[in-house]
């Protein structure tokens, strides 16, 4: 069967494969678009294996909140370039992971790569695009938070879609507004908390710490009450580091009000209840050269 420029384009069109691919896979299935198609399915699997020992660091972070603010949706997908982040595949390929990550709602990475989307396994969908755009990608992580009552979220994506945040307040009175809960997620994107206050922090990361801070301290003949409140005022700090509430606000103009007294001014009654922060390639060890 002669294969026509149109039959090449249509193929391309379809898979995203290069031409001579496209002419070559329409002659082995001898003008058999289907056929065509799978057999580069079947190449762009191979592909993905030969890729997929390369580091992915780089990539974008997809983001949902509902209007009625009650749920939220952060899905990291990494890739192997800045380049690729730009391109439309690998951005349309972020919001379709985000849509499935809210319509299906999978218990895990795993569950998600095996969900059916539109007559179509994620995993698949994630092969097909790997061998469109010839770069390592994959799903790393996500969170699906909902809420009820009188909890509410909120939302930050940092410029590039490369940090995002979600928070969720408990807002019993309805005081607080869509500018403070905005600009309390943004804090969290530049400051990094680990826990939401205190009381959150595991009693062994604080005994890790204390020890931590009498060997920087060395030997001392102090009396063991004057010790203890040194510790009580070097840990008091290192609450001001990790813990959300307990951080100076970025918004306060006198940079002396935390997180939380902030929130009191508006409402004592406002809580945070929790937060997620994704950082596109956080903790993942980069190659070099």
């Amino acid at each position: 069967m002669s294969i026509t420029p149109q039959m090449v384009k249509d193929l391309r069109e379809k898979s995203g494969a290069g031409m001579m691919d496209c002419k070559k896979a329409l002659a082995e299935s001898d003008g058999k678009m289907d056929e065509a198609f799978e057999i580069l399915r079947k190449r762009g699997i191979s592909i993905a294996q030969k890729k997929a020992g390369r580091v992915a660091a780089d990539g974008l972070i997809g983001s949902y909140v509902s209007d009625s603010k009650d749920l939220g949706v952060l899905v990291e997908v990494n890739c192997e370039t800045d380049f690729v982040t730009k391109t439309e595949g690998f951005q349309n390929f972020v919001s379709l992971m985000t849509d499935v990550v809210r319509e299906k709602n999978p218990n895990d990475l795993e569950a998600l790569l095996a969900t059916n989307y539109n007559g179509k396994i994620v995993r698949d969908i994630q092969t097909d695009v790997i061998a469109k755009i010839g770069e390592n990608l994959g799903i790393r992580r996500f969170s699906r938070i909902e809420t009820k009552g009188t909890k509410k979220l909120a939302r930050y994506i940092h410029a590039g879609s490369k940090i995002g945040v979600i928070a969720v307040f408990d807002d019993p009175n309805g005081k607080l507004d869509d500018v403070t809960s905005y600009e309390v997620c943004m804090h969290v994107a530049a400051m990094h908390p680990q826990y939401v206050r205190s009381e959150d922090v595991p009693e062994s990361i604080v005994a890790k710490e204390k020890e931590i801070m009498l060997a920087q301290m060395g030997d001392t003949n102090k009396p063991a009450d004057i010790l203890e409140k040194i510790l009580s005022g070097k840990v008091a700090k290192f609450y001001t580091e990790v813990c959300l509430e307990n951080q100076v606000y970025v918004r306060d103009p006198e940079g002396k009000a935390t997180v939380g007294k902030w929130l009191s001014k508006i409402d004592a009654a406002i809580k945070i209840a929790s937060f997620v922060r994704l950082q596109v390639g956080e903790g993942v060890e980069k190659q070099s050269g």
